[in-house]
Order: C-alpha cells, then sequence, then structure tokens
C-alpha cells in the first residue's frame, strides 16, 4: 500500500499547493504551472495506484512503462506520426478547411447554392465515419490519401457552418455605410465581412483541428500500409502491447494539442482587436 498512500499524499499536497496558487495574480507564468501540475498529479496517481494495486499490464500499464516504450521506439512512432498526422490529417484539414471557407463564401453569395449546398453539407456532416471511411478508403486507396479524404469530410461541415456564421455577423448598419462608398461585394467581403467573420472563422478551425486527427486515425482501421498511428494501434492491441498502444495516443494527445495551440496563437496574432483576445 506505500505506492497508494504515496500517490494519493502527493495528490493531497498538489490540490493544496493549487488552490494556493489560484489565489495569487493571475499571470502567465501561473496559467502554465496550474496545469502542468494537474497533468504531473494525474500522472503520479496513475503510476501509484496502478503499482500499489498490482493493475496487470495489459489492462492499464504505468506511465513509467509508457515513457520507457516511447523512448526505445522513437524512429517506429515518428513514422507513425509523419504518416497519419503529416501526410493525412494535416494535408485533409487545409483542403477540408479551404473548401469549408470557399463554399460559404460562395453560399453567402448566392441564395441558389444557400438553399442547395447547405442541406448536402449537414447531410456530409450526419455520416457516420464508421460507414465512409472504408468506402472512401476502397476509393483512395490505402495510403494517407484516403485518410485525408476523410479529414475532408469531417472538418468540412464545422468550418462551413462557422464562417456562414462569421459572414452574418457584420450589422446592417455596417453593410449600409459601405454601400454609401459604392463599396463592391469584393471590396465589402475584404474589408468589412471576413475581418468580422474571424472569430468564427478561427472557431471552426479549431475544432476541426480534434476531428482531422481523429478521422485519420479511425481511417487507418480499415486500410493502412505498415505504418501510421491507427494502424500501430490496432496491430498492437491484437498483440496485448498496450504499452505502445499508449505511447501512440500520447504522441497523437501531443500532436493534437500542439496543432491546436499553434490555431489559437494564429487567432490571437489575427484577432488581437476581437474582445474575446482582451487580457490573454
Amino acid at each position: 500500500m506505500t505506492w497508494v498512500l504515496g500517490a494519493l499524499g502527493f495528490w493531497v499536497a498538489a490540490w493544496a499547493l493549487n488552490v494556493r496558487l489560484a489565489r495569487l495574480d493571475n499571470s502567465r507564468g501561473l496559467r502554465l504551472l496550474m496545469p502542468a501540475l494537474f497533468g504531473l498529479t494525474l500522472l503520479v496517481v496513475w503510476e501509484g495506484l496502478v503499482r500499489g494495486l498490482n493493475v496487470p499490464g495489459v489492462i492499464l500499464p504505468p506511465p513509467s512503462a509508457i515513457g520507457a516504450r516511447i523512448a526505445t521506439s522513437l524512429p517506429v512512432l515518428w513514422a507513425d506520426f509523419v504518416q497519419t498526422f503529416v501526410k493525412g490529417a494535416l494535408s485533409g484539414y487545409v483542403l477540408g478547411c479551404g473548401a469549408g471557407v470557399l463554399s460559404a463564401i460562395a453560399i453567402d453569395r448566392s441564395p441558389f447554392l444557400q438553399r442547395g449546398l447547405l442541406p448536402v453539407g449537414n447531410f456530409i456532416a450526419a455520416l457516420p465515419i464508421i460507414g465512409t471511411a472504408p468506402i472512401l478508403v476502397m476509393w483512395f486507396g490505402f495510403d494517407w490519401q484516403s485518410k485525408a479524404a476523410v479529414v475532408v469530410a469531417m472538418v468540412f461541415f464545422p468550418v462551413l457552418v462557422n464562417t456562414l456564421q462569421g459572414l452574418a455577423s457584420a450589422d446592417a448598419m455596417q453593410r449600409d455605410l459601405m454601400k454609401t462608398w459604392s463599396a463592391s461585394y469584393l471590396q465589402t467581403l475584404t474589408k468589412l465581412r471576413l475581418p468580422a467573420a474571424m472569430p468564427f472563422i478561427f472557431n471552426g478551425l479549431k475544432i476541426a483541428t480534434t476531428l482531422a486527427l481523429i478521422g485519420a486515425i479511425v481511417a487507418e482501421f480499415f486500410g493502412s500500409p505498415i505504418r501510421g498511428m491507427g494502424f500501430r494501434i490496432s496491430t498492437e492491441v491484437g498483440r496485448l502491447a498496450l504499452d505502445m498502444v499508449w505511447a501512440e495516443i500520447a504522441v497523437a494527445a501531443l500532436a493534437g494539442s500542439a496543432f491546436y495551440g499553434a490555431v489559437a496563437a494564429c487567432e490571437r496574432a489575427v484577432t488581437f482587436w476581437h474582445p474575446s483576445q482582451r487580457g490573454l
């Protein structure tokens, strides 16, 4: 019970420290320190409970075993990361988000497309990935192109809806003012409506970061070359190598968090004028 008591003691101490830190000034360093301390607490409690309760490794390996597997499998993890994230998720993200923004502008410009294309986009978003992924794998092959196609289908609709909402956020008085200046549709779009829509567009882009990685990994369950996060997870589960499975999950979580953080940083740089960015 030493491991269990030590883990619980560390949790109590970390909780007390976080409570004290929360009462201090809300500086940038504290905003980074508090979630880092919380994450460290989870790892310590996980390690202590697994070792103290003698949980089998095939059910839940300790973080130390996962870290050791990551250290000894860096070439494999890197190849899987490039295959799934760089080739599949990132390329599909760029294509899907770009198509979503351009389609939203076209729908906003044309009432005909608004009545016809938007329901089709809603229909595509409602299709289950479990059903569409094997079809797209058969259409585009077993390499990264089929994974990118799945990602495009997943991220297109959230970006489309958020962009349409953003384009409608400019009020009537602002639009009338642009008309009094004899501004064309393109000038109104670039000078007023797109800048006003940026907070909404970035909301869609941030949602799409997680969807892109999930879609690429799930698509690899239905056919993939001998590399990729989804391929490795499905293969290692069958071999009961749960430490490698958790290593892939850790890499995917870190990649997804970094991707989300990069998009959020771009949002702060582009929409620094928006009230939601004040005080960050």
